[in-house]
């Protein structure tokens, strides 16, 4: 019995002393958030990221365009400021108000096709219109005010001369090399009128060289129009013909190393930089007639309403039609040379009988009237009342530079021959064809 008591004892004993180390143990365990003092974790949330800064709307023409939406458009054939602002919330009466204010400024009638508009309208749903700038040229531009007030103003852009220099390799015609250079049809223009007595510009040929210096004005940094030719050079079958250009008080003109005018007393050519389809002969198969007979005259084929210049002064002694002719100008210069000129489609402005010219003046536009089978000049010439070739014609030259601008001729025949004589030719080249080694689609 004893011993059965010492046996429970010591059951109850050990039993106790594992509850006692089990509640130690959980007491232990769970203290730790009420008696311990560790410092709680920290949570940082990112701020929301800052939105970018609001671009300023465009300044467009001098007007800030916070409140107002830019529609920029081309005038289309038949479209007139009525129809375009018709869409833009702007009443007929309001046209007429603005194009009577718009008169003396610039009147709404000569907007044009194929010529840059921009319009500025209201935020709403009405989009009614608040201004209207039409841009007749490169140049200018006019704003019409279309708020309460109704105003409008003409602008002109600040107009940059640029010099530039030009150079390279005749591959094809002159007309060809020169634009593949980065020139422009308005400067061959220019070499025809000035080489035009020295060299046939149709038979230059493959290997001869030229070299300008001429200006260019630019609006914005886009070129727009050519400016002054100041100085060409052309080497033709080895032969070197420098051109210096010369303002002796009537504009440049142009003269050789030795200050000898390049100039006749004629243009060669009515026509600038046309093509010659029939030449003065004695005996010709008319193309309409289809007969045989003379023809005393130089045929310059051209599109039809390519201006036709006077090749020198004079005074008109007919402007009229003919069955043959049709309309066509003659043109008496002096008591020595008359021209004529045939085929026109009409005749420029101001000129009749008695008006005076003065070379290179326009007095009409190619056509086909009379006895024409398509359009082209006919240019003739008479010296002292019998008609001769025009293109064999030995004229005297203009004269050579005068004595009060020698000076300034030679200082600029220096600088102009200097500069040139310092362009690379083949370096040219090799730009050339480094340009077209870039683009695989362009053909040689």
């Amino acid at each position: 019995m004893i011993r059965r008591s010492k046996g429970l004892a010591l059951v109850v004993a050990l039993v106790s002393l594992f509850i006692f180390t089990a509640a130690q143990s959980i007491l232990f365990d769970f203290s730790g958030p009420v008696f311990q003092s560790e410092e709680p974790e920290v949570v940082v949330v990112p701020k929301p990221a800052a939105p970018p800064p609001r671009k300023p709307a465009p300044v467009v023409y001098g007007i800030r365009t916070d409140s107002l939406s830019i529609v920029e458009g081309e005038v289309k054939s038949g479209e007139t400021i009525s129809t375009i602002l018709a869409a833009y919330n702007i009443d007929p009466a309001t046209v007429h108000e603005l194009a009577q204010k718009a008169k003396e400024v610039f009147n709404v009638r000569n907007i044009r096709p194929r010529r840059n508009f921009t319009l500025l309208h209201a935020q709403d749903a009405a989009r009614t219109a608040q201004y209207f700038i039409y841009e007749p040229d490169d140049v200018h531009y006019v704003i019409y005010d279309l708020r309460d007030s109704l105003n409008v103003i003409k602008h002109q852009r600040e107009v940059e001369v640029v010099e530039r220099e030009l150079v390279g390799e005749i591959r094809g015609s002159l007309y060809q090399s020169v634009l593949k250079a980065g020139g422009s049809a308005q400067l061959v223009n220019k070499l025809a009128d000035i080489y035009g007595w020295r060299l046939d510009l149709n038979r230059i040929q493959a290997g001869d060289t030229f070299k300008l210096i001429f200006e260019e004005k630019q609006v914005n940094g886009k070129t727009i129009e050519q400016g002054e030719l100041k100085g060409a050079f052309i080497e033709h079958k080895g032969q070197q013909m420098y051109a210096i250009g010369i303002d002796q008080g009537n504009g440049l003109s142009y003269y050789d190393q030795d200050g000898k005018s390049f100039k006749k007393a004629f243009l060669k050519e009515p026509v600038e930089y046309s093509r010659i389809s029939s030449r003065y002969t004695k005996s010709r198969f008319h193309p309409v007639q289809k007969i045989f007979k003379a023809h005393l005259g130089t045929d310059f084929a051209a599109p039809r309403g390519t201006p036709i210049r006077t090749v020198g002064d004079g005074v008109v002694v007919e402007a009229g039609y003919s069955s043959g002719n049709g309309n066509y100008v003659k043109i008496k210069h002096n008591k020595t040379y008359t021209t004529q000129y045939l085929h026109m489609s009409k005749f420029a402005k101001g000129i009749r009988r008695g008006s005076r010219v003065v070379m290179g003046q326009t007095i009409g536009y190619v056509g086909s009237t009379g006895l024409s089978t398509g359009p082209h000049l006919c240019y003739r010439f008479w010296k002292n009342g019998v008609q001769v070739d025009a293109l064999k014609e030995k004229l005297p030259l203009a004269e050579p530079v005068g004595k009060k601008y020698r000076m300034a001729f030679q200082a600029a025949k220096e600088d102009i021959i200097g500069r040139m004589e310092a362009m690379d030719v083949n370096g040219s080249k090799q730009d050339m064809l480094a340009a077209k080694e870039s683009d695989p689609d362009e053909k040689i």
